[in-house]
């Protein structure tokens, strides 16, 4: 299957961080606006507040935009059906080498498991992919099970931002820009008609807000936010994913162009 690769994806500067484990990355307005990508934490092992979101997670979980695959390792770790997409080669590659499945593949091709997943993760400001937030909701919900859950990563302000932007490090800019949104979780709340709220939080300096897709026969739904467990048992689902192997924007705070 060919994959959509955008501009962005085969750019060296972006792999060539991934593979170093460390930036500076940033992504690039027109007009000058950086925005810091966190390449460091990235490809470091999951971190307290990571860990948290995984312990939140029910039963299969999709990571969609994994970069290096410090999430989908560690869910693998715990026995726990998880797998990555990304549409980045040097992502993918890092996320198998830590012992993570992954594939190449944009979140609106065709995946593995569409409509049985138990939880989606839109990490790292990646409720930003494809610059149209409504649209990612939409294809998010043909992703999972009935009642299943979104756990995304909002803006840690309360902002609604639709833009172009570049890949780009200390030196140079690459390829064409391509489309990102920035969401606060008030915006990302406002797109999610036909989802259930299931909480949403803050921990260490980042925000994130969790969606029940909708499940007539479910009843109440369970708010994630208000408790964490922590199992790290395999779910009881069966494996979902197939055994083929073949974002990130974050960052708190734009800063100035130099």
């Amino acid at each position: 299957m060919s994959v959509a690769v955008p501009p962005w994806a085969a750019a060296d500067s972006y792999a060539a961080a991934l593979r170093a484990g460390r930036g500076p990355l940033f992504l690039r307005r027109d007009d000058g606006w950086l925005l810091p990508l966190e390449v460091e934490r990235w490809c470091a092992r999951a971190d307290p507040v990571d860990l948290d979101v995984l312990n939140r997670c029910e039963d299969t979980v999709l990571d969609i935009g994994c970069g290096p695959g410090r999430l989908v390792a560690e869910l693998a770790a715990r026995g726990r059906t998880a797998l990555g997409i990304d549409v980045s080669e040097a992502a993918v590659d890092h996320t198998a080498r830590l012992g993570g499945q992954a594939l190449r593949r944009s979140v609106f091709e065709p995946l593995p498991g569409e409509g049985r997943w138990g939880t989606v993760l839109l990490m790292d400001g990646n409720v930003g992919i494809g610059g149209d937030p409504r649209a990612l909701l939409e294809r998010v919900a043909g992703l999972l099970a009935p009642g299943g859950l979104l756990i995304a990563e909002t803006a840690p302000v309360d902002i609604d931002e639709r833009v172009h932007v570049h890949i780009t490090d200390a030196h140079a800019t690459a390829g064409t820009p391509f489309p990102w949104a920035r969401l606060g979780t008030p915006a990302l709340h406002r797109y999610a008609r036909g989802w259930e709220r299931a909480g949403h939080w803050a921990a260490g300096g980042r925000r994130f807000a969790a969606l029940r897709s909708r499940d007539v026969g479910r009843g109440v739904s369970r708010d994630v936010s208000r408790s964490t467990s922590s199992s790290a048992e395999p779910p009881n689902r069966t494996a979902v994913i197939s055994s083929q192997r073949v974002r990130k924007p974050s960052g708190d705070s734009p800063v100035a162009s130099r």
